[in-house]
């Protein structure tokens, strides 16, 4: 049996008795039934994941994957290749936005290579799990074989377990590579059969022509492999990234082991939507952080019956979304455990 089919088997997903449980406990808090809404909600979810009255995320992790596309080739993005390897040695320095955020919420960030053109030899605060040195140019040609892509998701996979060994409760999904956005945008037009021009946005702040050879490539990579949605490694390996394609095994892996995962931006939720489509338990076991406003997001979001918990008009990806969610994820676990009751502080109720 794969790692990925072992995975796949231990997917439980929530429990619907504990979410019961958990908001009939936070209807005895002092507060009007309901009234903090979806905080409510959240704690609920974390328990029905984890499958326990009594939740925990106090060991948070942030999984930076980082990988080239080929597709950058044609023009796709305002900025060079060289910038993901640079950008890697800047989370490896704990400088980047997602290494700030991750510091306010106590998470870790496990910074991985999965394919820079780049290597990031020499750094041990990156781990290297390197597939190649970045993606085809998916307008001449696959991005990758499909064993490619399966080996890809089977490094998040194993990445999440060892995390998942040394009891990390939360896990964020985050990615770094130039293109990419190109490449998750091609993943929703594929999963959603939806055309390019409606789920494709500017990613790094492309100008009109840079837009538009945005769109050609999508269309080209479509019309030349055309994917089948419902096969998520066939799309991963025609179109995506090894980085997208081991996020989708951090989101299988994490839900194997009853770990909340917590979506970022396009790039991570097409990621976790490729999850999905291998490993249709997954959907239960994801939390959404934020909306990008990258057109896609939403329409991706909306596929998986997510509702963000934040829309701060948030582009960068990094995992920075997730790790603001974790802040409210934390809140609502602490609501949980540390609000009093109507019985215990005396008060009366309703």
């Amino acid at each position: 049996m794969s790692l990925l089919d072992e995975a796949t088997r231990k997917i439980a997903g929530p429990d619907g008795n504990i979410r019961a449980k958990v908001a009939a406990r936070l209807d005895l808090k002092t507060k009007p039934p309901r009234s903090l809404g979806r905080l409510e909600d959240l704690a609920c979810s974390v328990a029905a994941i984890q499958r326990s009255q009594s939740p925990s995320v106090r060991n948070k992790a942030i999984v930076v994957m980082a990988a080239d596309h080929g597709v950058a080739a044609v023009g796709v993005s305002a900025y060079p290749q060289e910038v993901t390897g640079q950008m890697l040695a800047n989370f490896a320095a704990g400088g980047a936005a997602i290494c700030v955020l991750a510091r306010q919420v106590g998470a870790q960030v496990v910074i991985v290579d999965m394919g820079c053109a780049t290597p990031a030899h020499g750094r041990p605060a990156v781990l290297d799990r390197r597939i190649g040195p970045g993606t085809r140019d998916f307008t001449k040609g696959p991005a990758m074989t499909r064993a490619d892509a399966l080996k890809a998701v089977e490094a998040g996979i194993a990445v999440a377990s060892d995390l998942a060994d040394r009891e990390v409760s939360l896990l964020g999904l985050g990615e770094m590579g130039i293109a990419n956005t190109t490449s998750a945008s091609a993943m929703a037009a594929a999963f959603l059969r939806l055309p390019a021009e409606e789920v494709t946005g500017r990613g790094t702040g492309v100008d009109d022509s840079g837009y538009r050879r945005k769109i050609e490539a999508i269309r080209k990579g479509l019309e030349v492999h055309r994917p089948d949605p419902a096969d998520g490694l066939d799309v991963l390996s025609k179109i995506g990234g090894f980085e997208i394609a081991g996020l989708a095994g951090v989101a299988i892996g994490a839900a194997s082991r009853k770990i909340p995962v917590v979506t970022d931006g396009l790039i991570a939720t097409a990621a976790a939507l490729a999850a999905v489509r291998i490993a249709p338990a997954v959907q239960g076991c994801l939390l959404p952080s934020h909306a990008s406003v990258e057109i896609g997001h939403r329409r991706m979001l909306d596929a998986l019956g997510l509702k963000p918990l934040l829309d701060l008009e948030m582009r960068l990806g990094e995992g920075t979304g997730a790790a603001l969610a974790m802040g409210l994820v934390d809140a609502s676990i602490r609501i949980l455990d540390e609000m009093a009751t109507f019985e215990s502080a005396g008060v009366s109720g309703p």
